[in-house]
């Protein structure tokens, strides 16, 4: 969650669906980041609850945003 919102301060803007959007982007960001840490990356991976953790979740949580504003923008566009 607290990357979902993170993720939102790095990217400021107005995005639909408020802070349950932005709970399930932290959630599945966390996810998307510690994927990209292990098999892209090479990271020994991602264990508990420590800095760098936290950083692949904000990492990925960046991510995710981005894409759902692209889907977003380009359907109610």
């Amino acid at each position: 969650m607290i990357a979902g919102v993170i993720a939102k301060f790095i990217l400021p803007g107005r995005d639909p669906g408020g802070i349950i959007v932005t709970i399930l982007i932290g959630i599945v960001g966390g996810l998307l980041g510690g994927w990209i840490a292990t098999r892209i990356m090479g990271a020994a991976g991602v264990t508990g609850f420590n800095l760098m953790s936290f950083v692949w979740a904000i990492v990925g949580s960046v991510i995710l945003l981005l894409i759902y504003r692209l889907i977003f923008h380009r359907t109610h566009a």
